[in-house]
């Protein structure tokens, strides 16, 4: 890739966790990487992208119908591809026929536990080709910052020391609308929300700051806000899910703020989540670690099995006759 040039803009195409490997790049690379980096979570590539894009194709089963058929038109159109998938994939066939380059990855477990397989060659590229600096020692303190959670988070801590069984307690019998501050807090955000809804099978609702300060904070003053003490039954209420970074605009951190206030203000109870580290990817890991054991202790707390998708499987089928 570092022989090939620097090119014009960068197209992360990928479903699921795939795409949130792309809002992972955005984050990491921040505000001064000198060319666009768009996620397409989509079939179609923009019109736009061209014989001087780069085209990076994740996924971790190499069969996403919509990803293979982004890189087929990538090929087409002369773009640069980089493939992220399994060996013997219709992915990996598109990339070896166009003699693109490929990064075989091995997943193990459901698709979405293989978030960081995907990303982490993805960042690789992006260094190579200039766009971010991340060395040896930041992926080191990466793993430590997930090893960590993992040992924070263990079946056998209890609840009240385990911030992952915490927060699942917290999400319990409640509609949340999860913001993020900052590209860093958004990812994570965004993956909080996905992994509500497979691992779960959860309802959640995702939103990015300031954006949402312009439609999701009227929810406030909605019939889920409403707390009647006086009330014989009482459904799913609303809460806020806050997740912050060091990095937010500084009128975000205002907005932020504000909202929460007004959250509290109005019996909405508020969990806030601050990113930890230094680097933006270590930052990242520190939400999203959090976010994989929430999502499943929230499962097992409803006896729910995390692992199968059936109406994923069976969207894909009815869709593919």
């Amino acid at each position: 890739l570092s022989g090939q040039g620097r090119p014009r803009a960068v197209v992360v195409a990928g479903m699921g966790e795939a795409g949130v490997v792309g809002d992972l790049l955005a984050a990491v690379c921040g505000n001064g990487v000198p060319l666009p980096i768009v996620t397409l979570r989509s079939y179609q590539l923009p019109g736009w992208v061209g014989a001087t894009d780069l085209v990076v194709a994740a996924s971790a089963t190499g069969d996403d119908d919509e990803t293979v058929a982004v890189a087929v038109q990538a090929v087409r159109r002369g773009c640069g591809l980089l493939a992220v998938c399994p060996p013997g994939s219709p992915l990996e066939a598109v990339a070896v026929q166009a003699s693109a380059i490929h990064v075989p990855v091995r997943p193990s477990g459901p698709s979405r536990a293989n978030l960081w397989l995907l990303t982490v060659p993805v960042i690789v590229a992006a260094s190579a080709l200039g766009l971010v600096t991340v060395d040896d020692d930041v992926y080191e303190r990466v793993a430590k910052t997930l090893e960590n959670i993992s040992h924070q988070c263990r079946p056998a801590s209890e609840s009240f020391v385990n911030p992952g069984k915490s927060l699942a307690m917290e999400l319990a019998e409640s509609i949340p609308m999860i913001w993020g501050s900052s590209p860093v807090a958004c990812a994570a955000a965004y993956r909080l929300a996905s992994q509500l809804n497979q691992n779960a099978k959860y309802p959640a609702v995702f939103g990015e700051l300031p954006e949402a300060g312009h439609n999701q904070i009227a929810a406030l003053e909605g019939p889920l806000a409403e707390r009647d003490i006086f009330a014989d039954t009482s459904g799913p209420a609303l809460r806020l899910v806050m997740l912050r970074d060091v990095e937010e605009h500084p009128q975000v951190t205002r907005q932020r703020e504000a909202s929460s206030r007004m959250a509290r203000d109005r019996d909405v109870p508020v969990t806030e989540l601050t990113a930890e580290g230094v680097h933006p990817l270590e930052r990242a890991a520190s939400l999203i670690g959090l976010a994989d054991y929430a999502g499943t202790y929230l499962a097992l707390g409803y006896g729910v099995d995390p692992t199968p998708v059936a109406t994923i499987t069976e969207l894909k089928a009815r869709i593919s006759q």
